[in-house]
C-alpha cells in the first residue's frame, strides 16, 4: 500500500488556509485517478479510511492520506486540495458543514454508519438497579451512589460542551453536580476500575467505539433530547469535492456504498485502538471477514480498466466467496 498518512506542519495548514495551492487543477488535470482523504486523528475513521484505501488501490486509483483536524478539512475541501472526507461527524460539525455546504462545493454522500450516538452510559448493574433514563441521575438515592459527579472526556469537546450547558440550565436537576472533566483514556480508565469494584458511575458515552464491547455498560434514555434528538443518534457522512464527483463518477459510487454499522466500526476500533494492531491490516480483516458486505459496496464499480470490481478485488486482497 502506498498511503501517505502524516499530520500536517502548521506551516503547511495555514498555507492551506491562506490560500488554495496554484497546482492543485494542473495535478487533477494529470492524474485523474487520485483520491486524496482527510483523516483526522480518530480511530473509527483511520480504520474506515484505511479500507476505503485499499478498495481504491486494487482497483487502480492512486490515494494519498492527510492527518487533519475537522476545521481545516472543510477549508482544504473547499480549496479543492483534498476530494473525500468520512468523517462528518453531526450535530458535532453541524456549523462547519452547514457554512461549507452553503459553498456548493461539496457532494453529500449520506450518513456511513448507521447507528451512531451520544449519551450518558453507566455499567448494567446501575442500570438492572433502576437508573435507566437521564431522570433517573438526580433521584436521592442514585445521586448519592453516584456521588453526584458525571465522568467525562476533554474540556472543550462537543460532548464537554453539552454536558457544562446542562449544568448550567439545571438539565434534570444536575446544577449541584460535578464534571470531572480529564481525556478519554482518564475516563475509560475510571470506568474500568468502577467495573472491577463494582462501583457505581455514569460517564459520557458514544458508539462506536471499542468500550461498547469491552465494557458491559447501558446507555439511558433522554426525554429532554440534550444530546441532540432521537437519543443522542448521530450522523456520520461521507463528503466529496463536487469537482472530484463529477470527474471521478466510479470512485464516487464506490464511496456512496461504503456504509458500516455501529458495531463494525466499534470492532475496527477495538483492533486499531485497544489491541494496537496496523488499521491496514485490521481493515483487511474486516474485508475478508464480510465477504458479501464487500460485494455489495463493489456493486457497479469497476476497476480503472472498465473491469467489473468484485473478482478483482476477490482475487488480490484473498477474500473468501460471499
Amino acid at each position: 500500500m502506498n498511503l501517505s498518512r502524516r499530520p500536517l506542519t502548521l506551516a503547511l495548514a495555514g498555507a492551506l488556509l491562506a490560500a488554495p495551492l496554484t497546482w492543485s487543477s494542473a495535478v487533477l488535470a494529470e492524474e485523474p485517478a487520485q483520491v486524496r482523504f482527510s483523516v483526522p486523528a480518530w480511530p473509527g475513521v483511520t480504520v474506515k479510511t484505511a479500507l476505503a484505501a485499499q478498495l481504491l488501490e486494487t482497483l487502480g486509483y492512486k490515494v494519498s492520506q492527510e492527518e487533519l483536524g475537522s476545521t481545516i478539512t472543510y477549508e482544504a475541501l473547499t480549496q479543492g486540495e483534498l476530494d473525500a472526507f468520512l468523517a462528518a461527524w453531526l450535530p458535532g460539525q453541524q456549523g462547519m458543514y452547514e457554512t461549507t455546504m452553503e459553498k456548493d462545493v461539496l457532494v453529500d454522500l449520506g450518513n456511513n454508519v448507521d447507528g451512531a450516538r451520544l449519551g450518558f452510559a453507566v455499567p448494567t448493574y446501575v442500570h438492572e438497579a433502576g437508573v435507566t433514563s437521564a431522570e433517573d441521575l438526580d433521584r436521592e438515592e442514585f445521586a448519592d451512589k453516584l456521588e453526584r459527579t458525571i465522568y467525562s472526556i476533554e474540556v472543550g469537546s462537543g460532548m464537554s460542551e453539552i454536558l457544562n450547558g446542562a449544568v448550567d440550565d439545571d438539565t434534570y436537576g444536575l446544577s449541584d453536580w460535578n464534571l470531572s472533566e480529564t481525556s478519554t483514556p482518564g475516563m475509560l480508565s475510571a470506568v474500568d476500575s468502577a467495573l472491577d469494584r463494582e462501583e457505581w458511575i455514569v460517564f459520557a458515552g458514544w458508539t462506536p467505539h471499542w468500550m461498547n464491547i469491552e465494557y458491559d455498560v447501558r446507555y439511558l434514555e433522554d426525554p429532554e433530547d440534550m444530546w441532540g434528538p432521537d437519543q443522542g443518534r448521530s450522523d456520520v457522512k461521507t463528503l466529496v469535492t463536487t469537482d472530484f464527483s463529477e470527474s471521478n463518477p466510479n470512485a464516487t459510487r464506490l464511496l456512496d456504498q461504503l456504509v458500516f454499522s455501529a458495531d463494525d466500526q466499534s470492532a475496527m476500533i477495538l483492533g486499531f485502538s485497544y489491541e494496537e494492531r496496523e488499521p491496514e491490516a485490521v481493515a483487511l480483516q474486516w474485508l475478508r471477514d464480510n465477504p458479501e458486505r464487500v460485494e455489495a459496496f463493489l456493486e457497479g464499480v469497476t476497476t480503472r480498466d472498465g473491469e467489473p470490481a468484485w473478482p478483482v478485488v476477490q482475487q488480490a486482497l484473498e477474500i473468501p466467496d460471499a
